[in-house]
């Protein structure tokens, strides 16, 4: 059904375009120089592939990917979609949008539903700006029913993650987690016990992050502490610590689905229920969002620091030594450019491109198993041991100097407002992209 998708939203960008599956990349298969970039979901591209999510560690190269916007101190009130930008239309000019996305946010009573609708794979939105250590705090009531998943996290371009998620079968409990550099190791999980129903009540999720340990907080009292010192990893000589920039995201995503693996449904409460009651009286699932808060961490230089740009890794190793707040250029002229050639596609009209391909759109062909919104791993349901991207880490202070890395219907939710700002073509390229589980 998603290939027989795909086509129809090319169609939309160009009566010539034609179809390719973008060429997949991991840490042992690099991205082409024709498509240098690669994506949050595993495929390589140009444009929006480029811009946030990409890996440089499994592009073409370490400047294949845009230099990402630095963190700013604001508070998002959620209010209103005027800042927010399908990932269809934003070229990474921060000052034009907060929020970056895919799927089908709606206002409600001056907060904003991430919904998932049927057969859907739900509504995902990032900060367009980095968070590089500090404090993020949100307001938030969960989505229910088995399957159904609601996420806060912390996510890098390098996946380094700190999660708050709900499945939607237990709503009197926060399930926390991190991760370093995505390598799974389940038993950095733990959940924090909520006063009240989670989907009923508003309750209040802060992270704070530090160089030296991660907080997790709810309606203001602290739930769990991790500290980097308890996370070396003798084998592979390195903290396995979240460290580098990272986007807040925010998302609705179903666990349940029938095609994830399944630890993830199991973990998710069972398979989706498309015909329960939450979907006859409101014709989707969802999630509200109040006011969001982000405080960057206080550092004038190294780790932390904004006072520049852009933040870009100068090394494979991706650890927090070698990310670099500089003043590189942060926008693409059109869909083409890359991090290599930010200026290309500039002289066509409106800043996109004639004839632009699937890769443009990143999550329009997502690597089987993996759930845009859900983080880092697809399986949820088994614990392994960890593992490294890297070795040769210095012991020494937090400052790693490590090696090469060797490998709605009518009638919606209580009167929503539709957004109605988003494409046919994010529609169509958007869903049917991350529907390819």
């Amino acid at each position: 059904m998603i290939r027989s998708l795909l086509p129809l939203g090319i169609a939309l960008l160009s009566a010539t375009s034609v179809l390719a599956e973008p060429p997949a990349c991991s840490l042992t298969q690099k991205c082409p120089e024709e498509a240098p970039c690669c994506s949050q979901y595993g495929q390589c591209g140009v444009g929006a592939f480029c811009l946030g999510g990409c890996d440089p560690r499994m592009s073409f190269g370490l400047d294949s990917c845009v230099p990402a916007p630095v963190c700013q101190d604001k508070t998002f009130k959620m209010d209103s979609l005027d800042r927010y930008k399908d990932i269809s239309e934003y070229l990474g000019d921060s000052s034009e949008a907060d929020w970056v996305g895919q799927g089908e946010p709606l206002l409600y009573n001056g907060n904003v539903l991430l919904t998932m609708a049927p057969k859907s794979v739900g509504t995902v939105l990032a900060t367009t700006t980095y968070m590089w250590y500090g404090n993020v705090k949100a307001k938030i009531k969960t989505s229910r029913g088995r399957g159904v998943v609601t996420a806060f996290i912390l996510f890098g371009d390098v996946k380094d993650e700190i999660d708050f998620e709900w499945v939607g079968t237990d709503l009197n409990a926060a399930q926390t987690n991190y991760y370093f550099q995505g390598i799974p190791n389940y038993d950095n999980s733990g959940n924090i016990s909520v006063s009240s129903n989670t989907y009923d009540n508003f309750h209040e999720y802060e992270v704070r992050w530090t160089p030296d340990e991660i907080t997790w907080l709810v309606d203001g009292k602290v739930g769990r502490t991790k500290k980097r010192s308890e996370t070396w990893n003798a084998t592979a000589n390195q903290w396995a610590f979240p460290q580098t920039p990272t986007r807040v995201q925010i998302s609705i995503w179903p666990g349940g689905l029938e095609t994830n693996a399944k630890g993830t449904i199991d973990w998710a409460g069972g398979v989706i229920d498309w015909n329960s009651d939450e979907i006859k009286n409101y014709g989707y699932y969802f999630a509200t969002f109040g006011e969001i808060t982000v405080e960057c961490y206080k550092a004038t230089s190294g780790p932390g620091s904004h006072s520049k740009k852009s933040y870009y890794y100068n090394n494979i190793a991706a650890t927090n030594d070698t990310v670099i707040d500089s003043d590189k250029p942060t926008v693409l002229k059109s869909f083409l450019g890359s991090g290599t050639n930010m200026d290309a596609g500039g002289d066509t009209p409106g800043g996109t491109a004639a004839g632009a391909s699937p890769e443009s759109i990143p999550g329009g062909s997502n690597q089987p198993g993996q759930v845009p919104g859900g983080g880092g791993s697809s399986d949820r349901g088994s614990s392994t041991s960890d593992t490294s991207s890297a070795a040769g880490c210095s012991t020494t202070g937090f400052s790693q100097t490590c090696g090469q890395t060797l490998g709605g219907k009518s009638g919606s939710v209580r009167g929503a407002e539709r957004t109605l700002g988003a494409s046919a073509l994010a529609v169509v390229i958007g869903i049917a992209g991350l529907l390819f589980l």
